[in-house]
């Protein structure tokens, strides 16, 4: 559920990342054809079995309606087209709608843009219009602008730039190798902040990068700067993961940074994960009027002094909880979101039909909730009562 909060980024994954429908179309008379060359900037050769991205650019105030300006919602997604290239680094899109496109390409070891972009920064943006535009001028130097005609074939040269890359290992304090870990990058910005590297969608993890048989690891397609790389324990997604950064610390805040120049392998991104001095907190979730489980919601642990979080997981139905990989300190323990768990319909097909739809209450939602936490050791019956919110609580009660 924690990705729902970036449905506003998936006109992006159609924009930069392919993700929309893309299969070959046959040509069309009364559309055009873009084709061209996809060459590799450091050997100068062509990009054998690239990606080409072609995608409808986002209306601008000068070929937007003043309709469009005035929307919070901008334009349609954009229309996303996209090749591979043959052993020549050749391709050919047909059947393209007349219209004004950005064209990009992407292959393994080179810039991506999913990779390269500000996802914090577009997040605080107001609307999908201003994101579309924002990730476009992020990524400017990297796009070619190419207009598709009807009756015409416009032609367009592209390079792939070579990215930086940083490897290391990751291993337990016993000198055994940790085997099938997941990594987080985060990228110094401008303003001296850090931001996440790419964005985990589908799959649940930001990066592809996962360690070895050996412990070793590298993760692929950086643009240039500065990086605190994190690993992640193997969960069903990244919100959950506890983590170890470079330097040895559970804490972003705390974690050392590797530079990387255009094109620079780095090595050295070496992490030790500790087997002894973690703990597990675990507890309940209950409603204070009778002390029945409350089957939903988010339990966070935060740090105490600067509220960074270090661990998130969900209540389970039974109102339970279990956080892992817990280090010794003060912390704040949060609860929020929790509400009943949903009735189970006792008969096949019951929970679909109209008489169950319309006797079902709607579900009592719970006040957050902050305790003060001290971990010196293993916790396991931590009991959290919550209260109802007034206007949820059932005139019964």
């Amino acid at each position: 559920m924690a990705r729902l909060r970036w449905l506003w980024i998936l006109p992006l994954v159609c924009l930069f990342a392919a993700g929309c429908d893309h299969r070959p179309k046959k040509p069309d008379p009364t559309k055009g054809a873009v084709e061209g060359i996809v060459l590799c900037a450091d050997t100068g050769k062509p990009a054998r079995f690239a990606t080409v991205t072609l995608s409808a650019a986002p209306k601008t105030k000068t070929n937007a309606s003043k309709k469009d300006e005035n929307s919070d919602e901008g334009s349609p997604l954009p229309a996303t087209e996209t090749a591979m290239t043959g052993l020549d680094g050749r391709f050919r899109i047909e059947a393209v709608e007349p219209g004004h496109y950005y064209a990009f390409a992407t292959q393994e070891g080179y810039l991506d843009p999913l990779i390269g972009l500000d996802f914090a920064r577009l997040s605080g943006l107001a609307n999908d219009k201003e994101r579309n535009l924002d990730a476009i001028r992020q990524w400017k130097d990297h796009l070619v602008e190419v207009t598709a005609a009807v009756h015409r074939t416009s032609e367009v040269s592209l390079t792939m730039e070579r990215a930086a890359e940083i490897g290391g290992t990751v291993t337990f304090d016993d000198g055994s190798p940790a085997i099938g870990m997941r990594f987080q990058l985060l990228r110094k910005t401008e303003k001296s902040g850090m931001t996440e590297v790419g964005l985990a969608l589908f799959d649940g993890w930001s990066t592809r990068a996962v360690s070895d048989s050996h412990g070793r690891f590298i993760v692929t397609n950086l643009p240039a700067g500065e990086y605190a790389v994190c690993t992640l324990m193997p969960t069903e997604s990244q919100d959950s993961a506890p983590r170890v950064c470079l330097g040895n610390t559970l804490r972003n805040r705390d974690a050392k940074t590797v530079k990387v120049q255009a094109g620079e392998i780095a090595g050295g991104a070496d992490i030790v994960i500790p087997l002894s001095g973690l703990h597990t907190v675990a507890g309940t979730v209950t409603a204070l009027v009778d002390g029945h489980a409350l089957g939903k919601g988010t339990v966070r642990l935060l740090y105490a002094d600067d509220r960074e979080k270090a661990r998130e997981t969900a209540i389970l139905d039974d109102g339970s909880f279990s956080l892992e990989y817990v280090a010794g300190g003060k912390y704040i323990l949060q609860v929020s979101g929790a509400q009943d768990a949903e009735p189970k319909a006792t008969e096949p097909g019951a929970e679909n039909s109209e008489a169950a739809t319309a006797k079902a209450p709607a579900p009592v939602v719970y006040k957050d909730k902050e305790i003060p936490l001290v971990v010196l050791g293993e916790i396991n019956d931590i009991q959290i009562p919550l209260v109802a919110n007034v206007a949820d609580t059932p005139q019964s009660q």
